[in-house]
């Protein structure tokens, strides 16, 4: 798939992105894929363009969005002080997917941390989503820590 881009989201993006989330089940339980976006999306996305540590990104083929991820880096004292690379809310179109999208969209991400100066790369990942788990393990990440949530 040389056709695939990847770059910073951009707001046009927004209603794509969000219905990328919608489109599984638990996507279907927790987002609002109504057009124009919900104005908590408008504002979210607002916030990430303006801080510098956030990256919502997009995977454009022929210029439609495909897929979506958002990076984080965080500092922490850690490790030495290390950045850490943090991907959430990772979907890909479903046309899309085995295609080698999701792959190629976790090697820029990758390259983005490397970039950064980043020590470590994260994600968190729902234990609903086996066929994820696997994805992820053929990556090479490592199911090495057990996350938490709290819903407020």
């Amino acid at each position: 798939m040389t056709d695939v881009a990847f770059r910073r989201a951009e707001l046009a993006d927004l209603p794509a992105i969000v219905a990328l989330l919608a489109n599984d089940i638990l996507g279907q339980q927790r987002e609002d894929a109504s057009s124009p976006p919900n104005p908590k999306y408008v504002e979210a996305f607002r916030a990430i363009l303006a801080d510098p540590n956030q990256l919502q990104v997009v995977a454009t083929l022929n210029d439609a969005v495909i897929g979506t991820l958002q990076l984080t880096f965080i500092p922490g004292l850690a490790r030495m002080g290390a950045w850490r690379g943090q991907i959430e809310a990772v979907r890909i179109a479903e046309t899309q997917r085995g295609s080698g999208v999701g792959q190629q969209m976790f090697e820029w991400a990758i390259e983005q941390c490397r970039a950064r100066g980043c020590n470590l790369v994260q994600l968190t990942t729902d234990k609903a989503r086996p066929d994820a788990h696997r994805f992820y393990e053929r990556l090479g990440f490592v199911g090495s820590h057990i996350g938490y949530k709290l819903t407020l």
